[in-house]
């Protein structure tokens, strides 16, 4: 091989490379996690704030105090199902309702499927998903709005 075609070579597994989304960092998370909660405590609401990789594997799972215990697992599926299905759960709920394209789609994955609003995807600078986040513990409303806040603050963070 001549020099040209090892350049060709290298800026092909460069692009490549640059094109492969990453996973959202544990210290992104982290300062996510924080600013939702700061949000959730101004709303009055006691939530539980999940945040899972690329790969819908969680990396970060926080409980404020006196959160609902059942919103634990339902943040959880919130962040699996939005980096799943590549949509945030509010756009999902239609879809799933009966006489919906995937009615019956929260059944599925052993019932890791959240079809209520509080789940977004977040995405890096190209539009690619690097993880999930999910919040539960007020109204439908509440969570759709924390999440969407939250998908706002890190999408902002990756321009």
């Amino acid at each position: 091989m001549d020099e040209r075609e090892l350049q060709i070579i290298a800026d092909t597994i460069a692009r490549e490379i640059k094109a492969t989304p990453s996973d959202i960092s544990l210290n992104e998370a982290r300062t996510l996690s924080e600013q939702v909660r700061k949000r959730a405590e101004e709303m009055g609401v006691k939530a539980v704030v999940a945040i899972s990789n690329r790969t819908a594997n969680p990396i970060l799972v926080e409980c404020m105090d006196d959160a609902f215990i059942a919103s634990y697992d339902i943040a959880v599926s919130k962040a699996f199902t939005v980096v799943s299905l590549k949509m945030s759960t509010a756009v999902l709920k239609p879809l799933a309702q009966p006489g919906g394209s995937l009615y019956g789609i929260q059944f599925t994955n052993n019932g890791k499927i959240a079809i209520f609003g509080g789940g977004e995807p977040l995405r890096n600078q190209n539009g690619q998903i690097v993880g999930g986040l999910g919040v539960s513990g007020g109204t439908e409303e509440q969570d759709t709005a924390l999440a969407a806040y939250g998908k706002e603050l890190f999408e902002k963070g990756k321009r």
